[in-house]
């Protein structure tokens, strides 16, 4: 084989075209600004593709951002970038594909909406402050979502949460008017209106398709998707967690509710008319013209430990099915955000809002409704401090039921009479053999002098309802909210006046002072209406417990069991329940020791003894024929035991 020599001759011409490229590369390299112009260029193009990925979900080709054919001013049209299934991707090529924000004022609320969604990312009350003096927010930092779902006609399934919408601001008056528009193209659009009236915690708002019968698939689910974390804003934790709730109004009347106590709980329902994300004062509402068809909801309780401090109370979720017409959607809804006041609500009469303040059900609620509220409203128009203002209908309250406070006290003097002829009827009928004649006897004694032993129980029977129903009203009266009086900063929250460096299970760690005093008045009213009963009562008879011994126990467990209970209560509360009482024992010891004669009692009865006795009633007669079957049946059983 013939031997490779070494050819400086390649090797020179080598060289020289490896020159002659370096130097065409050289000259034809890119300045600065065209390497800066064609970077921005680049940037450009992902930063659409990348829109156009969150709105659309389908991948892009790569080579698209590669490819670089873009001059840095040209418009990017991502409709025509071989994406053909991206039909609402027009909207993310728009100036408004960002996170900007249009901002509603009227004087009480401040909102803003975000383009991105379309929906509501901050609201706030101008007029209310949290416990702590800040800025009274129903809606911030992403804790609320109003979310439209539905699919499109190739199948794909949208969330406009995702998808940029263009603001539009106008004016009607002084009605502003926002309307946001998730456009397909200029003519092809989801819109969400917002319409903002003066002074007016109501807006309403709209959902409208205009072109979209071609791009939306009608046929399947369209749902919005309500949903709210509730903020804490009053200063008793476990009380407003416990009037946090889901309301909601079906049929026109009937209003129902998720429990507010349970930690998890789903409905669903028909034909709704509105949905309330209501805290104890403060509420979320979305109400609608046409009822919706069909609505799931959601409760869930974020509260784990009331011991806590916490940001969150409750997570609200609604979704609702929207209506459809002539394959368009189309739906007319209000939203309200504001208090939970029923002066307020009462205004918007044709909603039926009001219900949504709990004054209790059945009687109790119509006591509050048509006496408690009126009767309070009267009088805190013309009183300066709400406080007074309790305490004076406290003392209306006390003086009308004082009659039947006087009833009682009139039965006990009765029985207290008659006590000495009642021992003599167990003195001489002793036994169990002779407990059926006993009976009969003391209440032949008791009907021939007048005596209902039942008198002393129905009046406070019959004051119930009211205790009920004022136990309804003073959570959920606003105007008590941040109110003071005396000590107390807050009538709608415990009044504080120690904290303790530990916790007590079920009092707290702090300290209330009108708990406390209602508890010491309700063990002095217990220990005068114990001794008037103690001094009527019945012999103890075989068999039978002892209710002495077991009065003097409630004597003391009662007012312990109210300082345990009322310590987390608001004060406006404590504040009825202590006067309530102090002006029962006022009313008690006059009419035990002014009002009641004994012996003019005495006398009477003695009359009335000698009277002929009364028709008895039919079930007075059937009782008494039972008694006697049942004294006959007791000595054949005697009888056949000998």
């Amino acid at each position: 084989m013939e031997e490779k020599k070494f050819d400086l001759n390649s090797l020179i011409g080598m060289l020289l075209l490896g020159a002659l490229a370096f130097l065409f590369i050289y000259q034809n390299q890119p300045s600065k600004e065209e390497l800066e112009k064609r970077k921005a260029t680049e940037l450009r193009i992902q930063d659409s593709i990348a829109r156009v990925k969150e709105i659309v979900k389908t991948p892009i080709k790569e080579e698209i951002v590669k490819a670089p054919v873009f001059d840095a001013n040209d418009s990017l049209d991502v409709v025509k970038i071989n994406n053909t299934k991206g039909t609402f991707a027009y909207a993310a090529t728009l100036p408004s594909a960002k996170t900007n924000e249009t901002v509603l004022k009227n004087g009480i609320l401040e909102i803003k909406i975000a383009n991105k969604g379309g929906q509501i990312t901050s609201l706030k009350l101008n007029k209310y402050k949290t416990y702590d003096a800040k800025d009274l927010y129903l809606i911030k930092d992403n804790n609320a979502l109003l979310d439209l779902s539905f699919q499109t006609k190739d199948g794909r399934s949208l969330h406009t949460k995702d998808m940029y919408f263009e603001p539009i601001l106008t004016e009607d008056g002084e009605n502003q008017i926002l309307s946001m528009r998730l456009k397909v193209d200029s003519n092809k659009y989801l819109e969400y209106r917002y319409t903002l009236k003066p002074k007016d915690y109501m807006l309403d708002f709209s959902i409208h398709s205009v072109g979209l019968a071609s791009v939306i698939n009608t046929s399947s689910n369209i749902n919005l998707n309500w949903k709210q974390k509730e903020y804490r804003s009053e200063k008793s934790l476990k009380y407003e967690n416990q009037y946090t709730e889901l309301d909601y109004l079906h049929d026109e009347n009937e209003m129902d509710y998720l429990s507010a106590m349970s930690n998890e709980d789903e409905d669903e329902e028909k034909n709704v008319n509105w949905i309330a994300f209501k805290k104890q004062f403060f509420t979320s509402i979305l109400l609608t013209e046409a009822p919706f068809k069909k609505v799931k909801f959601t409760s869930n309780n974020l509260l784990q430990d009331e011991e806590v401090d916490t940001v969150f109370l409750k997570s609200f979720a609604a979704n609702i099915s929207l209506p459809v017409q002539n394959n368009e959607i189309k739906a007319d809804m209000q939203l309200y955000y504001g208090p939970t006041d029923i002066k307020l609500l009462k205004t918007y009469e044709n909603k039926k809002l009001a219900k949504i303040v709990p004054l209790g059900w059945g009687i109790f609620g119509w006591i509050n409704k048509f006496f408690i509220v009126p009767l309070f409203g009267f009088l805190s128009s013309f009183m300066g401090s709400l406080g007074w203002t309790i305490v004076v209908l406290t003392v209306i309250v006390k003086l009308l039921m004082s009659p039947l406070l006087y009833k009682s006290f009139l039965s006990s003097a009765k029985m207290k009479v008659i006590k000495p002829e009642i021992q003599e009827i167990n003195d001489r009928l002793k036994g169990k053999e002779n407990a059926m004649k006993r009976q009969q006897e003391t209440m032949a004694l008791q009907r021939k002098a007048g005596v209902n032993p039942m008198a002393g129980c129905i009046p406070a029977v019959l004051q119930m309802p009211i205790f009920f129903a004022l136990f309804r009203f003073f959570p959920a009266n606003f105007d008590l909210r941040q109110k003071s009086f005396l000590w107390a900063t807050d009538l709608s929250a415990y009044d504080e006046i120690a904290k303790l460096p530990f916790h007590i299970p079920f009092y707290g760690s702090h300290v209330s002072l009108f708990p406390i005093l209602a508890s010491i008045t309700m063990f002095f009213y217990m220990r005068i209406t114990q001794g008037q009963q103690a001094s009527m009562q019945q012999p103890k008879q075989e068999g039978m417990p002892d209710m002495q011994g077991m009065m003097k126990v409630m004597l003391y467990i009662s007012p312990v069991m109210m300082l345990f209970f009322f310590n987390q209560y608001g004060s406006g509360l404590s504040i009825y329940y202590f006067v309530s009482q102090l002006i029962s024992i006022g009313i008690m010891l006059v009419i035990k020791n002014y009002i009641i004669d004994e012996d003019k009692i005495h006398a009477k009865i003695q009359v009335n003894k000698q009277k002929a006795p009364k028709k008895k009633s039919a079930f007075r007669q059937r009782l008494d024929d039972a008694m006697k079957q049942a004294q006959v049946q007791q000595e054949k059983n005697k009888n056949g035991k000998k």
